[in-house]
């Protein structure tokens, strides 16, 4: 083996036996014992370039792979990446979350799952319809067919699907809603609008009651909104006969007792108060049958006009007698968050 040179000098100097020299000296690399020279003699021949070019992998086997790998490096099996979904902060967008941007700050910061996998890149697709996508432990509903809208429902409208004696009904609200905004949701085509979604009350309020009542085909949430054990507060605004006295918020708030058992407001407010009549506004858990109602008879003060003007996180606001809009994707998540979803 021959001496070599140990200089280190810049790029393009060479050492004793002419081997070029980089930063760190040709020494530290190989020796002349590991130099080969190459001829021409050792180029490949054609029929060796073909066999070569025969055993490469296909362009579509390369992205497989390229797609195993980045799937791996997310996750494995569990990964919920979708090579064909939509990206994640668009759907999430879409839904009503929030911005594009804000989406994508929410996604990096690790509040976003899908099935279950918390998910960091926005750069993941998913599959909107199937897989389910939650933002700080809350649902999202991102499948255009769940839908879940806000009625005011007027006096005189029955909470019901049907009536016999064909007095207007919610139902029939909700399949206006539908019919009006098909192409938004997805229900045109032939056929005609409707025909898939169908919104079914969520919970009652009497015929001659109004206010803030929901229509949604979202099962789960409707069942949580009206099972007993996640009764959310409501709150009515009632005008009822006489003067109501400061004794009587209190009373309502201590509790009192009713043929089918005691019952207590959470709050009471006397808004306005005469000799003809007062406003009250009450706020409680119960759902049962016509509780505010019977709550007032018993302190003297029948309703003559009764509204329910919010709903857990939801208030009516100012919408109108009769009209309808869809809940937002902030206001699902609150509701979802309300009854433990």
């Amino acid at each position: 083996m021959s001496t070599r040179g140990h200089s280190t000098g810049s790029t393009g100097s060479t050492g004793a036996d002419g081997v070029p020299l980089g930063d760190f000296g040709a020494e530290e690399f190989y020796d002349e014992d590991d130099i080969e020279e190459l001829g021409d003699e050792d180029a490949l021949t054609p029929a060796e370039l073909a066999a070569f070019d025969d055993g490469a992998l296909a362009e579509e086997d390369e992205a497989r792979l390229a797609d195993e790998l980045r799937r791996a490096s997310r996750g494995g099996e569990d990964d919920p990446h979708v090579e064909s979904g939509q990206r994640l902060q668009k759907v999430l967008a879409h839904a009503g979350v929030a911005s594009r941007r804000a989406c994508e700050a929410i996604i990096a910061a690790g509040r976003v799952s899908v099935d279950g996998v918390v998910v960091t890149e926005p750069g993941v697709r998913v599959d909107p319809v199937e897989q389910e996508i939650r933002v700080d432990g809350s649902r999202i509903l991102t499948s255009p067919d769940v839908l879940t809208i806000m009625l005011h429902k007027p006096a005189g409208v029955v909470t019901t699907m049907e009536d016999p004696e064909g007095r207007p009904t919610v139902a029939e609200l909700g399949e206006r809603y539908v019919a009006e905004h098909a192409e938004e949701i997805g229900q045109g085509g032939e056929g005609g609008a409707g025909g898939r979604i169908r919104l079914v009350h969520v919970g009652r309020l009497d015929t001659e009651t109004e206010g803030l009542l929901l229509l949604s085909n979202d099962g789960e949430l409707s069942h949580r909104l009206m099972h007993p054990s996640y009764e959310i507060s409501k709150t009515y605004v009632a005008i009822v006969k006489g003067q109501v006295e400061p004794w009587v918020p209190r009373k309502l708030k201590r509790g009192i007792e009713l043929d089918d058992g005691p019952i207590s407001a959470d709050r009471v407010v006397i808004k306005d108060s005469g000799p003809a009549g007062s406003i009250l506004e009450i706020t409680l858990h119960s759902g049962r049958n016509r509780i505010v109602r019977r709550m007032c008879d018993a302190v003297g003060h029948p309703v003559i006009r009764l509204s329910r003007t919010k709903l857990g996180p939801l208030a009516l606001g100012g919408l109108k007698p009769g009209a309808m809009r869809a809940l937002t994707g902030e206001q699902i998540a609150a509701l979802q968050k309300e009854v433990g979803l």
